[in-house]
């Protein structure tokens, strides 16, 4: 039995694809079999993880909530070990207004998940940086969220109405909703404002805060544009060392890499 994670948060810029990408990574080389799924329409942990979608060659999560293909035509297994992706292109766009008038339209994740999550051992899901259908679809579909926030001004911006959100599909769509964690990112330790977010979002959330805190890293922005994780990019600058410690909470375990390192810098 898979457990599912998604990644929410309907403020941008807060670290929650990087987070998608590189949590999966490290949950795949733990040697824990891993699917991503791309629900943003954006479709950058799509192009981050190297897949390139200018083609138009695959099938991506739109034609799956729209029952137009099976999982199997649509599933990509990715350079990277133990980690398979379910990608998403532009069209995705058109899915909220598509799926207005659908039966059960906030379970259609649900429903392509409960298919193949006994073939994973995590599947995480990277949700659009708003709070519309795709988002609820999400969070019917998982098991829990990782909320990551960025640590700055008016960093607790917007978390009511996200927290509502949860709460409302815990009591009417998804009873097994929970929160995995509070992830601070973009953490710039130099700047008393930094600290102070810190010690904000500790006390506003307590235990649910993870322990590790992502920092502001020039080479976790720079590995997107390679198509690569972090670890296949840089695997000893300080981001990559902060994903590996935040998969090592979730998975409650070290995590011993026996790949070869020759090659990965970029």
């Amino acid at each position: 039995m898979s457990k599912i994670i998604g990644i929410c948060n309907q403020k941008g810029g807060t670290g929650k694809t990087t987070t998608a990408i590189n949590l999966s990574s490290y949950l795949g080389l733990a040697g824990k079999e891993t699917l991503l799924v791309d629900i943003d329409p954006q479709g950058n942990a799509t192009s981050g993880i190297g897949i390139d979608t200018s083609n138009n060659s695959f099938f991506s999560i739109y034609s799956l909530l729209m029952d137009e293909t099976h999982f199997e035509q649509v599933i990509i297994s990715t350079n990277w070990p133990h980690l398979s992706l379910i990608p998403s292109e532009i069209s995705l766009t058109g899915a909220e207004i598509e799926l207005v008038n659908i039966t059960e339209r906030e379970k259609k994740l649900k429903y392509v998940i409960d298919e193949l999550k006994e073939q994973y051992a995590y599947i995480i899901i990277d949700a659009p940086p708003s709070l519309g259908l795709l988002t609820i679809n999400v969070l019917c579909a998982v098991d829990s969220v990782i909320i990551p926030i960025q640590c700055e001004y008016y960093a607790l911006e917007g978390m009511s109405k996200l927290l509502n959100t949860i709460k409302l599909v815990r009591e009417r769509l998804n009873s097994n909703l929970e929160i995995e964690g509070i992830l601070l990112t973009m953490a710039d330790f130099r700047t008393r404002l930094t600290l102070q977010v810190i010690d904000e979002v500790k006390n506003f959330f307590k235990n649910k805060t993870f322990n590790t805190i992502i920092p502001r890293n020039i080479r976790l922005a720079e590995a997107p544009s390679f198509g690569k994780p972090i670890f296949f990019y840089d695997p000893f600058c300080v981001g990559a060392k902060a994903y590996m410690n935040l998969a090592e909470e979730i998975l409650k375990e070290k995590i011993e890499i026996l790949l070869p390192l020759q090659g990965v810098h970029s």
